[in-house]
């Protein structure tokens, strides 16, 4: 069973190609990718011919040497000199020179711009780093102690990383062997990863880099968002867009268009992925096409762009595509623990980022899809056949649309420690007392798998050769479910008096 999940979660691993960065300085914001298969019919107009969709770009498809000329001004399909539909001659099989590059960047710009109906604003530099000096750029040293504390215990709550692992460090090498480019907004750059000694770009990864460029200059991607699940949502549509636009590009390849490929040889599907974090990492490249397609449906890519100014305020929003943009995500509220000697951590003291974490529906999926395919026992809290569709492989390969997923209405989680130790109360809201009641059920079957005995009390203790031995209380008061960790089940009442 976990053997062939497996395979599905290293062939969705190639999808991977671009992503905006690790994102920590939020609450373990992360990032992600993503394809859609809808056909853009907006009509474009260059030097007076009518160019719908794929209409005369057979024109100069492979090798023609017919081209127009530059037009007066700027507009969609051109860019610096270059037609979306031009040949060029350049050998990427030996990597690009820098005339080279510039002409494959300008030809990419103009190829998005026809396929997004989007004008860049201006030139996208174009960098490229070896796979090397890419893990060495996102290395984990900048995190300060209370960031890692606070981390951490988060990922231990969503029982993802134990005790005796850093969760920064996982997420990192979970990317590090995997990512083949990112537009970094801070610095209005696309870098692509490398694994040749000379740069040698697809046009795959560098389109869907370019739209996440198109997008910044157009609606602006510098905003941070406070919470992961927050940054589910947004990270959903940017990527949706993103993949969309890719796969609609990609369809034009060897057909209207002769398009610059490279194999993948890179480090994908490598000993360091975690399968629970990729899991969770995906989501917005798995469901953030579904969202997009949904909103042109409702109103073409117009809907698309009017959705910059009113992005997902979380997962949710994303997997029940009807819930947006009316769903606002319920506060909640946790009191302070009944002792005193257990002190808060706050990573805010490290960089500029809440003091507490929303882990939503898309985390919790992780959580559960985890139990799948890791490797401290046989059990599992969901079927195989539950997390992933073979027949949507390349546009939604995974589903977060579980049970003890639907109907999270709001979450909090608060972090503390007390003589070294750590501990958490991890409160979330539900829609109903039925879906607060699935939820508890289900992650009741989390501890177990893991471990978990329950006590005369009713709470759990985790056994001491689990990677997340400790003591565990899920307490449940109508529509609200409040999860308590402690080293110990004393511990428990002294972080929460239930």
């Amino acid at each position: 069973m976990r053997r062939e999940f497996a395979v599905v979660c290293s062939a969705v691993l190639l999808l991977l190609a671009g992503c905006q960065g690790l994102g920590l300085g939020t609450d373990g914001g992360t990032p992600t990718e993503t394809g859609t298969e809808y056909v853009n019919t907006t009509t474009v107009v260059l030097d007076g011919e009518n160019l719908t969709d794929g209409g005369n770009d057979s024109a100069n498809a492979t090798g023609s040497s017919a081209v127009r000329p530059d037009p007066a001004s700027d507009r969609l399909g051109w860019e610096n000199g270059y037609w979306h539909n031009e040949s060029l001659a350049v050998d990427n099989s030996d990597g690009l020179n820098d005339t080279e590059l510039s002409a494959v960047v300008n030809r990419s710009m103009a190829r998005v711009e026809y396929v997004r109906g989007l004008e860049f604003e201006e030139t996208v530099p174009v960098a490229t780093v070896s796979r090397a000096e890419y893990r060495n750029r996102s290395g984990s040293g900048s995190y300060g102690d209370a960031l890692r504390t606070f981390d951490n215990a988060k990922f231990e709550a969503l029982f993802l990383i134990g005790e005796e692992n850093s969760s920064i460090d996982t997420q990192e090498s979970t990317l590090g062997d995997s990512v083949q480019g990112y537009y970094s907004p801070s610095a209005d750059e696309i870098v692509i990863v490398t694994d040749s000694e000379t740069p040698r770009i697809g046009e795959g990864t560098l389109s869907h880099e370019l739209v996440h460029a198109l997008q910044d200059q157009q609606f602006g991607l510098e905003g941070n968002v406070s919470t992961r699940d927050a940054l589910q949502g947004r990270n959903a549509l940017v990527e949706g867009d993103a993949r969309t636009t890719e796969t609609e590009y990609d369809e034009r390849c060897g057909s209207a268009w002769s398009c610059e490929t490279v194999s993948q040889s890179g480090g994908g599907g490598g000993g360091n992925l975690h399968l629970g974090v990729f899991y969770m990492i995906y989501f917005p490249y798995s469901d953030g096409t579904a969202l997009v397609a949904e909103l042109r449906e409702r109103g073409g890519w117009a809907a698309v762009n009017d959705a910059y100014d009113d992005v997902p305020q979380g997962a949710r929003e994303v997997i029940a595509t009807s819930d947006y943009p009316a769903w606002e995500p319920r506060p909640v509220t946790i009191p302070q623990p009944p002792s005193d000697d257990w002190e808060r951590v706050r990573p805010s003291t490290d960089r500029d980022r809440p003091d507490y974490a929303t882990v939503g529906p898309s985390a919790i999926a992780a959580t559960m899809a985890y139990t799948v395919f890791d490797d401290y026992n046989r059990s599992a809290v969901i079927s195989q056949f539950a997390l992933a569709d073979r027949d949507t492989v390349d546009t939604d390969p995974y589903n977060y649309d579980l049970p003890g997923t639907r109907g999270w209405d709001g979450g909090r989680l608060h972090v503390y420690t007390n003589d070294g130790e750590s501990g958490y109360v991890w409160r979330t809201t539900w829609a109903d007392e039925q879906s607060a009641q699935e939820f508890a059920a289900a992650w009741e079957r989390v501890v177990q798998h893991w471990g978990g005995e329950r006590t005369a009390d009713g709470n759990w203790v985790i056994a001491e050769e689990s990677p997340f031995t400790d003591a565990v209380a899920v307490r449940v008061d109508g529509d609200t479910v409040t999860v308590v960790n402690a080293p110990t089940e004393d511990g428990l009442t002294e972080l929460y008096d239930a």
